[in-house]
């Protein structure tokens, strides 16, 4: 059984999900994946939540705190014999604090910065209101989702599943070399999406290759109530 290097709770997970045209993402592609399509379709997430109770290999880290973590995201796979692994490729990582860049970029050679974050999370009768912000140039940007505080089950072949059910990392090394590693959770249930609103600079976050979703709306915002993950110290490359 693989090692534990990394758990954690992650709460409240927030998902604005973008159609994006394959060819934008083909540079960003790690060796020996393949995009993930829904419904024909290429999809990049902007994520926010709540980053909770660490631990690094079962020792709990508790000068951090929780924290928020904010990233971009889009969905792949790679087919093994009749075995496919769906997984995920980051474009950007953010977190507040610099050791959590460090130790991501340094072990998994991720895409992490640390800048200022902050969050509110609130209760409000039958709502939840949940807010991600953080810090580029001056500028404080935001995710910000109100939800039913109930929640219920992902329907099968929904969008919701298809954006939740990855449970792989691949990170691009380099043109030819890439990493794995496994993303442990239970399967999450979402909460209904009442209201949203964005307001994020992608270009200043995340380069002009993905600038155009300064003006564009997501075609889907999900909710998660999120759960304890476990991320495996077993890393492959190929």
């Amino acid at each position: 059984m693989s090692r534990i290097f990394l758990s954690a709770l992650w709460e409240d997970i927030i998902m604005a999900n973008y159609e994006i045209d394959p060819s934008v993402l083909k540079p960003f592609l790690p060796n020996g994946v393949e995009l993930d399509l829904y419904n024909g379709k290429a999809y990049i997430s902007l994520v926010g939540f709540m980053f909770k109770k660490i631990r690094i290999f079962r020792v709990p880290i508790p000068f951090f705190g929780n924290f928020e973590e904010v990233n971009l995201r889009f969905y792949v796979k790679r087919t093994e014999s009749d075995h496919i692994k769906r997984g995920v490729v980051f474009i950007n990582e953010t977190v507040p604090y610099k050791p959590v860049a460090w130790l991501a970029n340094k072990l998994y050679k991720e895409h992490y910065i640390s800048i200022p974050t902050r969050s509110s999370i609130k209760d409000e009768e039958a709502k939840r209101k949940i807010k991600y912000e953080w810090e580029k140039n001056g500028n404080w940007n935001y995710i910000v989702a109100e939800t039913s505080k109930e929640s219920e089950p992902m329907a099968n072949n929904s969008i919701e599943e298809f954006i939740f059910e990855h449970y792989y990392g691949y990170t691009k090394v380099d043109s030819l070399n890439t990493i794995e590693y496994n993303v442990n959770h239970p399967r999450w249930r979402i909460r209904k999406v009442i209201d949203y609103s964005i307001d994020c600079d992608f270009k200043a976050m995340y380069g002009s290759d993905f600038s155009f979703l300064n003006e564009q709306k997501p075609n889907s915002l999900i909710v998660a109530e999120g759960s304890a993950v476990s991320i495996g110290w077993q890393r492959t490359y190929f």
